[in-house]
């Protein structure tokens, strides 16, 4: 079964590649967290299937060419596209506003951004190269990684302007940014078109709530039934304690009524062992807390 990272991409892959703005941001966004964006060249590598049969059509709906020809590496089983054709890549990083030596600190370009389709694809293309999303059932996270802190930075901003806040931290030399809560990973998922996998985060909130709901329920029933038998316990051990001294047959016959009741029906509620003497709950309760006491002494 397919990770639900593996899911999500799969999903994202099934938009339609447009050419124009949108397929630059989205190439853009693969870029930027991809394995290489430099003057000396271009690379994206990546693990999933289906992303790589898209970045062809994808370059080619760009930039009216494809990267050099996808080769697989048998170590680790990824795919490589790169473009090494020095022309080549000038266009692509010229296209992005990016100068033949602009190495030293990669920024990210706001005004490839500036329509709310070419973030959505931006994004879409940022998380096939470098996000991941865990199962949402064990915790709520999704995190895009990049090795550049500045872009890191300037990432975080972008994000925050659409209302989603992500934490900033460096793990193993990377730059890390990490949605922690339920409604921001379905935000940040339906932003860049994955709709199903944003409910399937909803649905796996609600599934939390209700077994959380119904785990609450049973310890609060198990603790009631808890207490109850320690309290019966306790008056069990009370009543035993008047009888071995003699004492109960000096009580009053009401108390005593009530200690033999408790004392052969132990399996019965309060509001049984009040019908069986006849008796309101509270006239009963009075009666086993003067037993209690009685028998504490």
């Amino acid at each position: 079964m397919p990770s639900f990272s593996a899911s999500v991409k799969d999903e994202l892959c099934r938009a339609e590649v447009k050419s124009g703005c949108c397929a630059r941001a989205e190439c853009y966004g693969a870029l930027l967290l991809g394995n290489t964006f430099c003057a000396r060249g271009l690379k994206i590598l990546t693990s999933h299937a289906a992303f790589a049969e898209r970045l062809s059509p994808l370059f080619e709906a760009a930039f009216s060419f494809a990267p050099d020809p996808a080769r697989r590496p048998e170590r680790g089983g990824k795919w490589l596209f790169s473009l090494t054709r020095p022309e080549r890549a000038r266009a692509v990083r010229a296209a992005y506003g990016y100068g033949e030596g602009d190495d030293t600190v990669l920024h990210l370009n706001n005004a490839v951004l500036e329509e709310d389709c070419c973030l959505k694809a931006f994004w879409r293309g940022a998380f096939f190269s470098g996000g991941t999303a865990a199962d949402p059932l064990k915790k709520y996270l999704l995190e895009l990684v990049t090795p550049h802190r500045v872009l890191a930075r300037e990432l975080s901003a972008l994000l925050r302007e659409s209302g989603l806040e992500a934490s900033l931290s460096e793990r193993a030399g990377v730059q890390v940014l990490a949605l922690k809560t339920s409604e921001a990973i379905e935000d940040f998922l339906a932003l860049t078109g994955a709709p199903v996998a944003a409910m399937a985060v909803m649905e796996a909130k609600l599934e939390k709530e209700i077994r959380n709901s119904v785990n609450r329920r049973v310890n609060c029933d198990t603790a009631n039934v808890d207490k109850t038998l320690a309290a019966v316990s306790r008056l069990r051990d009370a009543i035993g304690r008047l009888e071995r001294s003699g004492r109960l047959d000096g009580l009053p016959e009401t108390l005593q009524e009530t200690a033999r009741a408790r004392v052969g029906c132990p399996e019965d509620s309060l509001a049984q062992l009040a019908a069986r003497l006849g008796i309101s709950k509270s006239c009963l309760n009075h009666r086993l807390r003067k037993l209690a006491e009685l028998g504490a002494r």
